[in-house]
């Protein structure tokens, strides 16, 4: 079971921002900045191009309502959209805030950030999600 699993199923605190029977987004612990938010699917799968067609499709779709509603949420020119998947064997998206593209720099990241901002932020980008 991958942390990604195990914070799917409560077994690790999140700050989750959206959820559907078929995937979960959180905010990101070690973000580039305020509002980066991982988007995973529930069924564990390392490589994000192993997820089949339909899935892969859902999981874009998913992805861009939550980005909308970080978009609201969080004042920026546009959401950015990032697939690495080194870091952990379960597929993710990262969806971060950005103004300019060295807002999306992996190096740069917000040191220890403050819970209860990473709360607050949570629940404002939950609220615009649809």
């Amino acid at each position: 079971m991958t942390i990604f699993s195990k914070i799917i199923a409560g077994e690790i605190p999140s700050y989750k921002v959206a959820e559907s029977d078929d995937f979960y987004a959180f905010l990101d612990i070690n973000p580039v900045n305020w509002g980066h938010t991982l988007v995973v699917p529930k069924k564990e799968t390392d490589y994000i191009f192993d997820i089949e067609d339909g899935e892969l499709a859902a999981m874009a779709l998913f992805a861009k309502r939550v980005a909308k509603a970080i978009r609201k949420a969080i004042p920026c020119r546009k959401v950015a959209m990032a697939v690495l998947g080194l870091e952990v064997p379960h597929a993710h998206i990262h969806l971060a805030p950005i103004d300019s593209e060295g807002d999306m720099d992996f190096r740069n990241k917000i040191e220890n950030p403050d819970p209860a901002r990473m709360a607050e932020i949570a629940a404002k980008i939950a609220s615009e999600f649809e």
